[in-house]
Formats: structure tokens, C-alpha cells, sequence
């Protein structure tokens, strides 16, 4: 019964930091993204009016690969360290979190930099999801497997 409560508190802490970590992941590619992220999500107008005509798909889609990818991370930490120290689990899960995080911030910049247009916008401009969208997404999952790999 006590390993039981052990694990559950455990799992408690891990969630709370896990969580946290994605929190901040999301914020992050909110201040790399003009305007707030959360208006495109909504489909917020510029008076303030909510509309589905005004959602960002691309958005949408650049939000849930960083996302994910981002959680991938977290899980590959907590599932390879989990048998160690509290302790020393959750300052791996710690660390690569961030890791990840600021990952996908340097590839998002780097995907911008060799493709034509203006990444940020494309991302929060209204309407259906555009290909380079596509593209951030999949470098967001591609960041987030290979700090998996390296931590495994």
C-alpha cells in the first residue's frame, strides 16, 4: 500500500511539472509569434469580436505539434529516469523539458530564416492552415523525437 501512495505522489509531481513545463512551452511560442497566440486560437478580431472567420488554423496546427512534441519529451524523461531518485528524475525531466523547449524556439527561427515569407505571421493569420504551418509542425515533432533519441 505504501509503494502505491509513493507512486501516486510521484505521479502528482510529475504532472505538476510536466504541466507547468508545457504552460511554459506555450508561452514561449507565444512571444515568438506576433500578437497573442490565444486571439488566433479563438478566432479573435481586431475589435476584440469573436469569430470563427477570424481562427487561425495554422495556429492551431503550429500550437499542437509544439505541444506535442514538447510532451513527448517530458514522457521519454519521466518513463527513462522514473525508476531512479525523485529527485534526480524530476531535475532530468527539468532539464530536458527546457531543452526541448527552447529547441523548437531556435528551429522555428531557423525554419523562418530558409523559407520564403514571414513565418510569425503566417502562423497567427487568420483562415485555413498554410503549408508552411505544415512545416513548422512537423520540425516542432522532429525537434521533440530527437531529444527523445538522446535521451533514451
Amino acid at each position: 500500500m505504501s509503494d502505491l501512495l509513493s507512486s501516486l505522489g510521484h505521479a502528482v509531481v510529475y504532472a505538476v511539472l510536466a504541466g507547468a513545463l508545457l504552460v511554459a512551452a506555450y508561452y514561449v511560442l507565444d512571444l515568438v509569434t506576433p500578437g497573442h497566440l490565444g486571439n488566433a486560437l479563438r478566432g479573435v478580431d481586431e475589435r476584440g469580436d469573436e469569430s470563427v472567420h477570424a481562427a487561425s488554423k495554422s495556429a492551431a496546427v503550429v500550437t499542437s505539434a509544439w505541444l506535442v512534441s514538447n510532451a513527448g519529451v517530458l514522457f521519454t524523461a519521466i518513463w527513462m529516469n522514473g525508476a531512479t531518485d525523485l529527485g534526480e528524475a524530476l531535475g532530468w525531466t527539468l532539464a530536458f523539458g527546457a531543452l526541448g523547449i527552447v529547441l523548437n524556439a531556435v528551429m522555428f527561427f531557423v525554419v523562418e530564416a530558409i523559407t520564403p515569407g514571414d513565418l510569425r505571421r503566417i502562423v497567427t493569420s487568420p483562415g485555413p492552415a498554410r503549408p508552411l504551418a505544415y512545416v513548422a509542425a512537423s520540425s516542432a515533432l522532429s525537434v521533440g523525437l530527437i531529444v527523445c533519441a538522446s535521451i533514451a
